[in-house]
């Protein structure tokens, strides 16, 4: 299985829509608040580019939004 992290925000509705996609694809995966992790919200920003969430890292892949169908790819679903 892949090393998934999903940096998001408690608020964010995409982050949740996400979350729920890999839950219900039983996907273990790291969440990162990244409004309470200033460390954590600069390494995303320096991984992605982007300073929005939800950004998922599927093992080096970069996903900016919840993306379902780039997600699936690069899990293998």
């Amino acid at each position: 299985m892949p090393n998934v992290k999903v940096y998001s925000t408690a608020t964010c509705p995409y982050c949740h829509m996400v979350k729920k996609f890999l839950d219900d694809n039983k996907v273990t995966y790291e969440n990162i608040d990244v409004s309470e992790d200033q460390k954590a919200a600069q390494e995303m920003i320096d991984k992605s580019g982007q300073m929005g969430v939800p950004v998922i890292m599927i093992d080096e892949k970069v996903v900016v939004g919840f993306n379902k169908e780039e997600i699936k790819k690069a899990l293998g679903l």
